[in-house]
């Protein structure tokens, strides 16, 4: 089992940014693949960025140019830096960790999740 906690999120007005960071413990020698997904009210869970060990990176079209996601591999850390932020962020951000990043969704392991919230 890998546990997942999450640290970050809360209230930013549009225009400010926030950093999310997911630590990962447990068993995590086979986890290459870590990100983010969110889920705003009434709509399904997407995929917000995620990064292999090697560095390898995938964003969603929506973030590109104001998320940024790094990863600390000695200390099995994520994290999501959000710039930009605009209302239509608000969600609960979840964090991921798989064995790569074409599994997270189904096999992945989840977070508890964080609320961002994105006022205009």
């Amino acid at each position: 089992q890998v546990q997942l906690v999450e640290f970050g999120g809360g209230l930013v007005q549009a225009g400010g940014s926030l950093r999310l960071s997911c630590a990962a413990s447990g068993s995590i020698f086979a986890i290459n693949a870590m990100g983010w997904y969110r889920q705003a009210p009434g709509k399904k869970r997407e995929l917000v960025a995620a990064i292999t060990s090697g560095g390898t990176t995938d964003y969603a079209d929506s973030v590109k140019g104001r998320f940024t996601i790094s990863r600390d591999n000695a200390k099995n850390t994520v994290y999501l830096q959000m710039n930009s932020l605009k209302p239509e962020d608000t969600a609960v951000y979840y964090c991921n960790a798989a064995t790569t990043i074409a599994t997270m969704r189904s096999f992945g392991y989840w977070g508890q999740g964080t609320q961002v919230t994105v006022s205009s």
